[in-house]
Order: structure tokens, then C-alpha cells, then sequence
């Protein structure tokens, strides 16, 4: 992402600390629910391998998750994507006459990622499991997004003109 699209969404990086921590290769999307929030050493049991096969272009990987077979893949963000993992603090702004001018969230970035696994435990995965996808929309609504200028408007309304006629 570029700076400016990062102050667009309301995100900043932290000033006062270093910057945002790089764990791409060590994020994974599980195809469950795991209700703890605190440190826990994963890498001690939750230890993938390559399967020795390859599907769909994907390298497949296999890990046990609870005593359940789980195969996934890497997949990586398209050009000037990126995955972010972000905490919220609140803002205290006073104006000059002491009264709270503004009290509103603010997010940071924590960290960055350019590439994640994600699992499935009853398939193998494909180009065509949702997650995979889904990263498909990302180009494809940059383009119908894209603003049009008075001189593509031009160009298509006499070009529209012409095959009219």
C-alpha cells in the first residue's frame, strides 16, 4: 500500500516506534476458531511440511492442527497489496480552550505481510478455494474503480459516435 492510501483509510504508522515488524512466511489462515489471545509458542506445534505435491500451481503443505490433517498453500498479495495487522488507540485532541475537540480512534500498524498460508482439513487446495479467489477482485476493481478523464470520456464518445454511424 502507499502512504497516501494508508492516510486515506485512517491507518499511520507509529512515530515514536520502529517501524512495522515483516512477518511475511509466518502468517496462516486456520479453518478454525481458536478462542485464547495471548502468547503461546506455535512454532513448538504447529509445524507445516511440504507434501511433495504441487496443485494448480500451488505448493502444498501439510500440518496437524488438534490432531486434524490440515494441507494448505502460500499465496501472495498482488502488486501493491499488502495484509496488515493493526491495533486501535484512542486519541485525546484538545482545542485551545481546553475542551475536547475531537475523541476518535486511531489505528496503527503493528505489522506487514506480503504473503500468507491458508488451510483447508477436508481438501486439497486450488486456484479455485474462495481465499485464492478472492485475490483475483483485487486488479479487477482497481480497474472499474479507476477515475476516467475528460479526455478517455472524449476519445469513447466519439468512438461511440462513429459506430453509430
Amino acid at each position: 500500500m502507499e502512504a497516501g492510501s494508508l492516510a486515506r483509510s485512517g491507518l499511520r504508522e507509529p512515530e515514536d516506534q520502529p517501524p512495522a515488524v515483516d512477518l511475511t512466511g509466518g502468517v496462516h489462515l486456520l479453518p478454525c476458531t481458536v478462542k485464547y489471545d495471548g502468547p503461546c509458542s506455535v512454532s513448538d506445534y504447529f509445524k507445516p511440511k511440504l507434501a511433495g505435491m504441487e496443485v494448480d500451481g500451488l505448493t502444498v503443505e501439510e500440518a496437524h492442527f488438534r490432531g486434524r490433517k490440515l494441507q494448505g498453500a502460500s499465496i501472495s498479495f498482488p502488486h501493491g497489496y499488502s495484509g496488515l495487522v493493526i491495533s486501535k488507540r484512542t486519541s485525546d485532541k484538545t482545542s485551545a480552550s481546553g475542551s475536547s475537540e475531537e475523541n476518535r480512534n486511531l489505528w496503527e500498524i503493528k505489522a506487514k505481510f506480503e504473503r500468507m498460508t491458508y488451510w483447508n482439513h477436508d481438501s486439497v487446495p486450488s486456484k479455485d478455494d474462495p481465499i485464492s479467489r478472492s485475490l483475483h477482485w483485487l486488479p479487477l476493481a482497481e480497474v472499474l474503480h479507476k477515475p476516467v478523464t475528460p479526455e478517455e470520456l472524449a476519445s469513447s464518445s466519439i468512438m461511440e459516435k462513429n459506430q453509430n454511424d
